[in-house]
């Protein structure tokens, strides 16, 4: 048979249409076409769903307010926040801080750098200091601390538990008059009264979110009261224009956070309400002092005119072998990172330790607070484009350089604390060794600064170099005071030795 007639034969073959197109070219057009326009209808449908999932991002299963204090209810209409705030309880460790162990309890920080027990000796924080743990252990911390076993005051819950439902319990209905009257009870009492009431929370969803709207709040009286403080200051607000404004502005209505400041401010605020100095024990009502400004030397003003009822001038406690009238710093993270470059280029608390993540089709803050060390890529890469490793090698550069400078500061404050006893056991009076306490009480003020914030200086690392600084030079003109007394303490102590870096953390359990 020809091969002409044996296609001829074949059905369909090669069938022509009257456009001269073969039927199954046709047939093969028609289901390419239908396959694009389903894909292109399937890729639609789901944007369009994704856009509408990004719009509703909640769904109330719940009502919570203001007095909800248990995260877990909270948790039930915003579930993504919840369980990236739950890995607060997982342990985590940078090369300067943090908890890497699998121990109940942190490393102590008395015994692994014993020079800050020397300089605690009269205070509380020479019992027990440990190395820190997340959010989610803020208040059984403070509860089991072998602290407890000296007098605290109800002051200390101000920043370690859900307590605004108590402080309006104290004021009737007024929380910043049950505030104000919360140093006037014992810790022991105040904590059972927040535990009866159903509120023995760690900081809690409320405490920085607005229960009907989610908008940022502050909600600490002492904050409150602060930035208020500061605001009628003098001091220089680079990291608040907002202040400033209110400033230009007259001043008719204090200074309202929760008004005033913008969005930006408001993710470091929440933060502020708890990370700061602060005076917190019986004799007068919780205060941040900021009266004069942020800065170790303004915040040290600020207590050196502050006088208790008595007439005596403020002290946190009177050191228990020299006798010197010492401040103790709490956690200072605001006051170091608002003289930093960050603070003054508009990068809030918020931005690298909750930086916003992906959760499908919705962006978050994420609420696992934690070091930036250890989540680089989206606290540290949206603004450095340099590698993780050369971000992560900058980073520990700036804070051995302040580590090393710390212990050489804990190694100088140790000799001015042994001259002064050494001439005091020799016969020197109070009154001759006035100076010298002063300047202890100054230099343990600045190296006390810096080893209680959180940061190992990376915050402002030349304010905190310049801070360190200070700390060498006051302590050494101490001794030197001392020595020219002329009671056989003749030779000063010499420089420390260049310590030996920070030990490597312990890897952390993944969540």
């Amino acid at each position: 048979m020809k091969p002409e007639l044996a296609l001829k034969t074949l059905p369909f073959a090669h069938k022509k249409t009257q456009a001269g197109v073969s039927t199954p070219l046709l047939i093969g057009l028609v289901v390419v076409v239908a396959i694009a326009a389903a894909g292109a209808t399937a890729l639609l449908t789901n944007i369009f769903d994704r856009k509408q999932e990004a719009k509703v991002t909640t769904t109330r299963l719940v009502e919570v307010t203001q007095d909800t204090t248990d995260a877990a209810k909270w948790g039930v209409n915003w579930p993504k926040q919840y369980d990236s705030y739950l890995l607060t309880a997982q342990a985590t460790r940078t090369r300067f801080g943090g908890h890497g162990g699998s121990e109940a309890l942190p490393e102590q920080k008395i015994e692994r750098d014993p020079w800050l027990k020397k300089m605690f000796l009269g205070y509380a924080f020479s019992i027990d200091y440990r190395d820190r743990r997340g959010h989610a252990f803020m208040l059984k911390d403070q509860e089991d601390t072998a602290r407890q076993s000296k007098p605290q005051t109800g002051s200390c819950l101000h920043c370690h538990a859900a307590v605004m439902p108590l402080y309006k319990e104290l004021g009737g209905g007024d929380a910043m008059k049950g505030f104000e009257a919360s140093y006037k009870y014992s810790y022991k009492d105040l904590n059972k009264k927040l535990h009866d009431m159903g509120h023995g929370h760690s900081v809690t969803c409320a405490d920085c979110h607005d229960a009907k709207t989610m908008a940022l709040i502050v909600t600490r009286p002492g904050f409150i009261q602060g930035i208020q403080s500061l605001a009628t200051s003098t001091a220089e607000t680079p990291f608040a224009p907002s202040i400033e404004r209110w400033r230009a502005g007259g001043k008719d209505q204090p200074y309202d956070p929760n008004k005033d400041a913008t969005r930006t401010e408001m993710r470091s605020y929440v933060c502020a309400q708890c990370h700061v100095e602060y005076y917190c024990s019986s004799q007068m009502p919780l205060t941040f002092p900021w009266s004069k400004g942020l800065k170790v030397e303004q915040t040290e003003a600020h207590w050196n005119e502050t006088k208790f009822a008595s007439g005596e001038r403020f002290f946190d406690y009177k050191h228990a072998e020299t006798g010197a009238p010492i401040l103790k710093a709490q956690h200072p993270e605001f006051e170091l990172w608002s003289q930093g470059v960050h603070a003054r280029s508009g990068v809030a608390c918020a931005d690298c330790h909750m930086p916003y993540m992906r959760d499908g089709a919705t962006k978050i803050s994420d609420h696992w607070v934690r070091s930036p060390l250890l989540n680089v890529a989206r606290a540290c890469q949206t603004c450095h484009k340099q590698s993780e490793q050369e971000i992560k090698t900058r980073v520990d550069l700036i804070q051995q350089r302040n580590f090393d400078l710390l212990q050489r500061g804990g190694v100088a404050i140790t000799a001015l604390i042994d001259t002064i006893n050494a001439a005091k056991k020799a016969g020197a009076t109070p009154a001759q060794l006035n100076d010298a306490l002063e300047l202890q009480r100054k230099a343990q003020w600045r190296l006390d600064f810096i080893a209680a914030e959180n940061s190992m200086g990376f915050h402002a690392p030349q304010e905190a170099a310049k801070v360190l600084g200070e700390a060498l030079d006051y302590a050494r003109q101490g001794e030197t005071i001392v020595a020219r007394l002329g009671f056989g303490v003749t030779k000063v102590a010499a420089a420390a030795p260049a310590p030996a870096p920070a030990p490597a953390p312990a890897p952390a359990k993944k969540p």
